[in-house]
């Protein structure tokens, strides 16, 4: 087979995959043949093929064809090969870019947060965090995104084990309330922290899932409180959003809302 026929036959071979994938039921080598516009003893050799690698499998009693367990095979290995950080860069650039302020990101473990990326911005700012440290859950904006997100038993746990210390006078320190910030979170869609881990520091954040559904980290911009005032905190919000999304979209993540 010469090189054009090659690309040509791989080219039906994944139109097949796609058009397969698209009905639940699967089809039949007519039904296929007709929406790509070739015969179908080529589409039943494509198909032959595709079954004999596992990535096509055919129902038995319909005889309609369907994909094929391969292809979680193939998914899981590219779910276990994304890494957080690489996925992330991109993304993380362009709030720096654009806002010039501090973007933080960070994964949660046993009730904390681990900062895993620190990107500077141009403007001067002096902060604790630093790449590798941990970080409170309670008075960070990062850790109340991760947070809202986290089965209610495994919040209480967390505030449980690790306290509510004051950092600032205006740390939230009453469960209560706390629990009631979270559900303020979940509605919004983003967390933040008003000078309550440090003093003139406020930050904005957002949750990231991994293609389970699981919250797994988040990512911020921190920036002095006379910078991030609540009308730059309004102008911020859905571009954090959107960023947050597609961090997760780039780790497997299926939003299931409209």
């Amino acid at each position: 087979m010469d090189r054009e026929n090659m690309v040509k036959s791989v080219s039906r071979a994944l139109d097949i995959i796609t058009i397969v994938s698209l009905k639940k039921g699967g089809l039949g080598v007519t039904e296929i043949s007709k929406q790509i516009d070739i015969n179908k003893s080529s589409v039943y050799r494509i198909l032959s093929t595709l079954v004999q690698y596992g990535y096509i499998e055919q129902d038995s009693e319909t005889e309609r064809y369907k994909l094929g367990y391969k292809f979680l095979e193939v998914s899981s290995k590219l779910l276990e090969s994304i890494d957080l950080r690489s996925e992330a860069r991109q993304y993380l650039q362009e709030l720096e870019n654009t806002t010039n302020e501090v973007i933080h990101l960070v994964v949660y473990d046993q009730g904390e947060v681990v900062y895993i990326e620190k990107l500077e911005g141009n403007e001067t700012l002096r902060m604790h965090s630093k790449v590798g440290k941990r970080a409170p859950m309670h008075c960070t904006s990062v850790g109340k995104a991760i947070l809202a997100y986290l089965p209610p038993n495994v919040v209480l746990n967390i505030l449980e084990q690790k306290g509510m210390p004051m950092h600032t006078d205006k740390t939230i320190t009453n469960k209560d309330d706390f629990l009631q910030e979270l559900n303020q979170v979940r509605i919004k869609g983003y967390a933040l922290d008003l000078e309550e881990n440090e003093y003139g520091i406020t930050c904005i954040a957002v949750p990231i899932f991994d293609h389970s559904g699981k919250v797994i980290a988040a990512v911020s911009i921190s920036g002095p409180t006379m910078r991030m005032t609540d009308q730059r905190i309004d102008l911020l919000q859905l571009q954090m959003i959107q960023i947050g999304k597609k961090i997760s979209t780039r780790l497997g993540f299926e939003s299931r809302t409209t």
